[in-house]
């Protein structure tokens, strides 16, 4: 057990887990009394090659004994490197890259400068969403955390989440109607602002707000919304970028390119490293108007040497559809099992949802959860009223088919003896 005394409680409502972690390798998390746990959340989403991969080892120790942190104002090789080799994976003209900590800081960073160069102050996202806890991408996160803490920042809307298992606007064949939903959403946004919109902040699958991903042409729609009022797009790819969902980025399924991109969690493989980028238009516009966002740790060398590692085995070991295949595995092994209680299975790659069915799906969820736990597997549920029977299930892509199937089978278990 753990003595958690002399530790502040973050995470809102759960309690920290029991065991205490003593080391990680792989697709699997150890600890201090020596029992395996599968880790079906690839760290906090992050760890894409698995914990402790051999490459990123290697990096960490060469660099770190080289050059590892500088002044803010300083550039290394590192930095210029992942800056063009980011830039090469992404299509034009997203060319301009800026390299920070989390994702929190990159929206952060994203939503001041489309407010820099619209002029705007307004910022539209999902009702759902999570974006960070920073100021402006806590302003812009509803899923959690927005009471009792005072006002929030003039100018932040909610957008309507298009879920097609909770449909809330549906049409003749009792589908999801989202073009419907997103001209309503848009036309309670156009009423309520003052005519200052400067930025619409989504994520192409919602992850904590129940693994819900947008519906083919959404994005494209949405972005001409943004086009018509002046905004800018900004796609929060923390999760879904680099492969995870089987394409290098998930927004790309749609044709769409947004103004602004931000990446965290799966650049640095479990290592603190986030980035921005933007077109040079928008970058000179910013830069005119006198863009600002020092931080300590921005563009430092010894996370963006990791990052340039993490390039290097997604595109050598072709991760991007490694994480298709699995993700079928994961997903037909979900489907298959033999539990009424199973409700939906919906995602895309290795980012998938498993909503349990019932009007107890959040004393099941917990349940469930705590028994994978003792049977050798941790899962992760979402935080929300009414949505704690949803697994967000985000195994490494470097997983085996074993792995996967183990997985699976764990959960069958779980739900058979607490279902």
């Amino acid at each position: 057990m753990t003595d958690e005394k002399h530790l502040i409680r973050y995470s809102g409502r759960g309690a920290f887990a029991p065991d205490v972690i003593a080391r990680a390798a792989g697709s699997s998390v150890f600890t201090e009394d020596g029992r395996e746990l599968l880790d079906f959340t690839s760290g906090q989403m992050s760890a894409i090659l698995g914990h402790s991969h051999p490459e990123i080892v290697a990096t960490v120790q060469r660099q770190v004994a080289h050059l590892d942190h500088l002044h803010s104002g300083m550039l290394s090789r590192p930095v210029l490197d992942l800056a063009q080799r980011l830039v090469a994976t992404l299509p034009a003209p997203l060319e301009k890259a800026v390299l920070l900590t989390t994702g929190a800081e990159a929206n952060e960073a994203a939503v001041r400068m489309a407010k820099l160069v619209t002029g705007g102050h307004e910022v539209v996202s999902f009702a759902r969403s999570w974006h960070g806890m920073t100021q402006a991408a806590a302003n812009a996160t509803y899923s959690a955390g927005r009471k009792g803490y005072g006002p929030t920042a003039p100018g932040n809307f909610a957008l309507p989440v298009p879920d097609r298992f909770r449909p809330s606007i549906v049409g003749p064949d009792g589908e999801l109607d989202w073009r419907r939903q997103l001209d309503l959403g848009f036309e309670m946004i156009d009423a309520q602002s003052v005519g200052a919109l400067a930025a619409c902040l989504v994520e192409p699958i919602l992850s904590s707000g129940g693994v819900v991903d947008l519906p083919p042409g959404y994005l494209a729609a949405l972005q001409e919304k943004c086009c018509e009022r002046g905004m800018l797009l900004i796609v929060d790819e923390a999760q879904t970028g680099l492969c995870r969902t089987g394409d290098w980025y998930a927004f790309s399924r749609d044709g769409v390119v947004p103004d602004i991109l931000t990446l965290s969690k799966t650049l640095g493989a479990g290592l603190p490293l986030a980035a921005v980028l933007t077109g040079a238009e928008i970058e000179e516009r910013a830069h005119e108007r006198g863009f600002l966002f020092f931080t300590t740790h921005v563009n430092d060398p010894l996370p963006a040497a990791v990052g340039l590692t993490v390039l290097d085995v997604l595109e050598r070991d072709g991760l991007d559809r490694r994480a298709a295949e699995l993700g079928q595995r994961l997903q037909a092994g979900l489907r298959a099992l033999p539990h009424e209680v199973v409700a939906d299975v919906r995602g895309r790659g290795l980012l998938v949802g498993l909503e349990l069915g019932g009007g107890d799906a959040d004393r099941l969820g917990a349940a469930v959860t705590a028994r994978c736990a003792e049977l050798g597997l941790h899962v992760n549920i979402v935080q929300l009223p009414g949505m704690g029977g949803t697994f967000r299930i985000a195994p490494p892509l470097t997983a085996t088919e074993e792995e996967i199937d183990r997985g699976v089978s764990i959960i069958d278990a779980a739900l058979g003896s607490v279902g």
